[in-house]
C-alpha cells in the first residue's frame, strides 16, 4: 500500500522519534543512553551521522563504558548523589541534544541543532527534573535511606528506555512524549504552589 511517504523520509521521521526516547533515558542517567547509541552504531543497528561516526570507534567505546560504570556508582554514595544532581541537569541537557543530533538526519547544521535541541535537549531536561524532585522527596522523608532504589529504579529505566527506543521507537516515543508532558503539568503545580500569586490588593513593599 502506497502512504505518499518516501523511505527517506519515514527513516528521518522514526530516527526523530528514536532521538526523543534516547534524550529521555538522558535524563534517568547522561552516560547510559550515549553507550547504548555508542554499541548500536558500531553494531550497525542505526546509522550515525557524519558527523558523529566518533561515538563507534572504540575509544569512545571504552571511556562511555567508563563513565557509565562511574556515574552508576557515585549514585548509591549517600549525600552524593543530590550533589550530582546540580551537575546532571546541565549535562543531560547537552547529552539529549547530542544524541538527538548524532541520530537526525544530515541536514543543514543550523536546522539540525535547532531541532536537536527541542526534539532531545528539552525531554532530557523535563525527565531530569523529575528525578531531582524524585530524590528530594526520598531524601528528605527517608533521610537519603530510600535513594539507593531510586537510583536503581532511574539507572534501569535509562538502560530500558534507550533500548526500547531503538527497538520499537514509534512506541517509545509517544509514551516518552506523554511522560515528559505529565512532568511538565507537575513540575508548573509545584511552581505555583510554592510561589503563590500575591493577592491583587496588596500594597507594594
Amino acid at each position: 500500500m502506497d502512504t505518499g511517504i518516501d523511505q527517506g523520509t519515514l527513516s528521518g521521521i522514526v530516527a526523530v522519534i528514536a532521538g526523543i526516547g534516547l534524550s529521555a533515558a538522558a535524563g534517568f542517567r547522561v552516560f547510559i543512553p550515549m553507550l547504548v547509541l555508542s554499541i548500536a552504531g558500531r553494531s550497525g543497528a542505526i546509522e550515525l551521522g557524519d558527523s558523529f561516526q566518533w561515538l563507534e570507534s572504540w575509544p569512545a567505546l571504552l571511556a562511555l563504558c567508563t563513565a557509565t560504570v562511574a556515574e552508576v556508582a557515585a549514585y548509591y554514595i549517600p549525600w552524593v548523589d543530590n550533589a550530582l544532581d546540580s551537575i546532571a541537569t546541565p549535562a543531560a541537557l547537552v547529552a539529549g541534544t547530542v544524541i538527538s543530533a548524532a541520530v537526525l538526519p544530515d541536514i543543514n547544521p543550523g536546522v539540525k541543532w535547532t531541532l536537536a535541541a527541542i526534539m532531545g535537549g528539552a525531554p532530557a531536561g523535563v525527565v531530569q527534573a523529575g528525578t531531582v524532585l524524585t530524590r528530594g522527596t526520598s531524601t528528605a522523608t527517608t533521610g537519603g535511606m530510600g535513594n539507593p532504589i531510586v537510583s536503581t529504579v532511574e539507572a534501569g529505566s535509562s538502560l530500558v528506555t534507550a533500548i526500547l527506543a531503538l527497538v520499537i521507537p514509534i512506541l517509545i516515543g509517544i509514551i516518552v512524549l506523554c511522560i515528559v508532558l505529565w512532568l511538565c503539568v507537575k513540575l508548573i503545580k509545584r511552581f505555583r504552589r510554592n510561589h503563590p500569586p500575591r493577592p491583587s490588593g496588596a500594597a507594594a513593599t
